[in-house]
């Protein structure tokens, strides 16, 4: 059994799904490289006082390195998902970003040579039969124009959201969480901010509660994945990404009132079965 991690990376994900329900809402008032500067600004504030409260000892050059890697990550992710979101469908860039498990697994083997049994490659497919049910159910009929740069984004989104993940594994096993939390806050944060400057707008102070709600879900959700991945494989603990969906269709019922239809429903289905499936030995 290996319940524990699995949990652990399933909360994390719920808790950033909440945050990601946050930035939505944000994103209406702020360009996105302000909101995306404020959400790990806030973070770094957070996981600093937290770092000060644990004393986890000064980072080895190793661990800063590594995990500045993981911040350029981190920041491409980001970008490309948001230039597909305005190049395509949503549910077409959802599609194309729940490629990552497979990605994962695919790093997985070759970076940490880890094995890839039968049963995680059927949970991943089952899955993504399950993510395909719910937005292909959503936008039944649908018609859109197809942007090559929009799909080239997303899959690009897809690559490098994985290879981040893998890098967590990679570095969870070496370094301190606290670290790794740390530098997952603060390095993306310096990245973003000329972009974030260049582009910012006066603020709402009113609004500034809700990007430090963003700092403290963040920090919560990544201690949470940290442990998850120090502690289990990454192509084991890829499909509770698919999670995410079930509680975007639960916070869009409760925050939004939109009504999950039947697709969600099956989809959502397969989906936890897949996550069942993988968290098992």
């Amino acid at each position: 059994m290996q319940f524990g991690p699995a949990l652990r990376a399933a909360a994390g994900i719920a808790v950033l799904s909440i945050m990601d329900a946050v930035i939505k809402g944000m994103a209406a008032h702020y360009p996105t490289f302000q909101v995306a500067f404020l959400r790990f600004a806030c973070g770094t504030l957070i996981a600093t006082g937290v770092v000060t409260a644990l004393r986890p000892g000064w980072p080895t050059r190793a661990t800063i390195v590594a995990n500045l890697m993981r911040s350029v990550a981190a920041v491409v992710t980001a970008v490309s998902f948001f230039y597909a979101l305005g190049q395509l469908p949503l549910a077409e860039t959802l599609v194309l970003s729940f490629l990552s498990p497979m990605f994962i697994a695919l790093f997985g083997l070759l970076l940490l040579q880890e094995k890839v049994d039968g049963r995680i490659v059927l949970a991943i497919a089952v899955g993504f039969g399950g993510t395909l049910i719910v937005v292909l159910g959503q936008t039944e009929g649908a018609q859109a124009a197809r942007s090559w740069s929009g799909v080239a984004a997303a899959l690009l989104s897809a690559v490098t959201y994985a290879f981040s993940l893998v890098l967590l594994r990679q570095r969870a096993q070496r370094d301190k969480f606290m670290h790794i939390v740390f530098f997952q806050n603060i390095g993306p944060a310096l990245l973003v901010s000329p972009f974030a400057f260049w582009f910012w707008q006066p603020l709402n102070l009113e609004h500034l509660a809700w990007f430090m709600i963003m700092g403290v879900l963040g920090v919560i959700g990544h201690i949470l994945m940290t442990t998850a991945y120090a502690k289990a494989e990454a192509a084991r603990l890829a499909p509770l990404e698919y999670t995410a969906l079930i509680w975007a269709a639960a916070i869009g019922y409760g925050v939004f009132s939109e009504v999950p239809t039947w697709a969600t429903l099956g989809g959502g289905a397969l989906i936890v079965g897949a996550a069942l499936l993988t968290s098992r030995r």
